[in-house]
């Protein structure tokens, strides 16, 4: 019996407008984020563009969502609400899977009023994986949809200005090696989410996720069937070592870019999964937005990420 199951990725939408901020607001690492955001990132990142993709990924009718981080640009509790109602647009709970970026975390925030309002599209459906979904304790979350196991962590941490690091911390870690080794044991096809790159070099040091090495090691030891982060702002297609199987950490460009260069333009991932019996495989599609037809199309043919995975 054949079984599939079709994801979409997008990432780094910077969905929000920053209409009526007040002087208050900016008294803080803000101050930088806001003056890149009227100098720079307002023309770069467009919501027509991000209507555009929703508009259209929609047409393809994924069986499930992720949206890998950023959806602010510096983390006020507007901008969360904003992103909530955009949210509640693209699909419900159950069908869209979210974690947070840095520019969620940008400084200290009061959680009720930001994050915690995701948390329907963010939290563990599957009782007492995260302890409860309280800051850090939601994650990592584990949200399985018939054969397909997401696994979402946090790296968003306020960073001092000028950087954007992440890290995931050791009870996180910790806890993703338990998870991995259960799910595992349930022949899930495990996908974990996280914002920053988990490959050396993908990012500036300024960017990197400072425990990279150690999420690799997790991995490595317990096993993963495919990775998939933000952040970098561009295409990237990375490979982790796993139990002598390659294990692919892929990257998406920000889902609002309006951008002329190919790897830094709008697009957003179709992963399409098919399982036969006790064997995966796994096919990418990549839907870039095009500046000269205002609309979202196939860049290229379908990619095949690696060789059939077994778990007989």
């Amino acid at each position: 019996m054949t079984e599939t199951f079709t994801i979409a990725q997008l990432s780094d939408p910077h969905l929000s407008s920053l209409d009526n901020v007040r002087a208050r607001d900016l008294l803080s690492k803000r101050v930088l984020g806001y003056l890149s955001w009227r100098l720079n990132r307002r023309a770069k990142y467009r919501p027509e563009i991000l209507a555009e993709l929703v508009r259209d990924l929609k047409s393809q009718q994924p069986d499930h969502t992720v949206v890998t981080g950023d959806l602010t640009h510096i983390g006020l509790p507007q901008e969360f609400q904003e992103a909530k109602d955009w949210l509640d647009a693209l699909g419900m709970p159950s069908e869209v899977t979210i974690i947070p970026g840095n520019h969620d975390a940008y400084v200290e925030a009061d959680w009720d009023s930001t994050l915690a309002l995701w948390i329907p599209y963010m939290g563990s459906d599957i009782a007492g994986v995260a302890g409860g979904c309280e800051r850090q304790a939601c994650f990592p979350s584990l949200r399985v949809r018939d054969s397909v196991a997401f696994i979402g962590l946090s790296t968003a941490h306020p960073s001092a200005p000028f950087l954007a690091t992440g890290s995931i911390g050791h009870s996180q870690l910790q806890a993703l090696e338990r998870v991995l080794v259960e799910t595992g044991e349930r022949r899930l096809f495990r996908i974990i989410l996280l914002h920053h790159p988990p490959i050396p070099g993908t990012v500036p040091w300024r960017k990197q996720l400072t425990d990279h090495a150690s999420f690799r090691s997790v991995v490595a030891r317990c096993g993963a069937e495919l990775v998939l982060h933000g952040h970098a702002h561009c295409t990237s297609i990375r490979q982790i070592v796993a139990q002598g199987r390659i294990v692919p950490a892929i990257g998406v460009p920000a889902a609002s870019a309006r951008s002329h260069h190919p790897d830094r333009g709008a697009q957003y991932h179709l992963y399409r999964l098919t399982r036969q019996v006790s064997t995966w495989s796994i096919q990418l599609s990549v839907r870039g937005y095009s500046p000269a037809e205002q609309r979202f199309m196939e860049l290229g043919t379908p990619i095949a990420l690696e060789q059939s995975l077994n778990f007989a």
